[in-house]
């Protein structure tokens, strides 16, 4: 199973993917985290008890585009038939502007309190495992480094 490590400036969290419920989101994901995509976007929209989101072009530094409206110049399809298609702490998924519509903007979750209605609504593609505390201390603003992935 492979897995990422998302190395912020408030620590480093490692993330297990649900590479049988969502492999293309997983794939996809890979590919982008792979080129560098993800290298200095923000967490652009942070809700407290709820998720915090990052993966937009538009809130790396010196971007002219508003933060949270950009994506990596195409769409994914959902995949929301899986098991694991739950919004608990920790869990990766994919923000969209409507079916069928992301790319490279994925939020993680605080709790599985205010996240219900997102299931089979948003593709999950992973999970936070080490180090979950830190979604609780990210800010909005606050950078992704980069994001190492690792290949079994």
């Amino acid at each position: 199973m492979s897995k990422a490590i998302i190395k912020t400036e408030k620590g480093d969290m490692t993330v297990d993917f649900y590479a049988a419920d969502a492999p293309n989101t997983v794939a996809n994901f890979i590919k982008l985290a792979k080129e560098g995509f993800y290298n200095g976007v923000t967490f652009h929209r942070v809700i407290p008890d709820f998720v915090v989101q990052a993966g937009c072009p538009n809130s790396k530094e010196g971007a002219t585009g508003m933060p949270g409206t950009g994506g990596p110049g195409y769409k994914i399809d959902c995949e929301l038939t899986g098991e694991n298609q739950f919004h608990d702490r920790g869990v990766l998924s994919m923000a969209h502007a409507g079916r069928n519509t992301g790319g490279s903007q994925f939020f993680i979750c605080h709790s599985r309190n205010n996240t219900a209605h997102l299931d089979r609504n948003h593709t999950c593609f992973g999970k936070v495992v080490e180090n979950v505390d830190l979604v609780d201390n990210i800010s909005q603003g606050d950078r992704i480094l980069s994001i190492e992935i690792i290949e079994d």
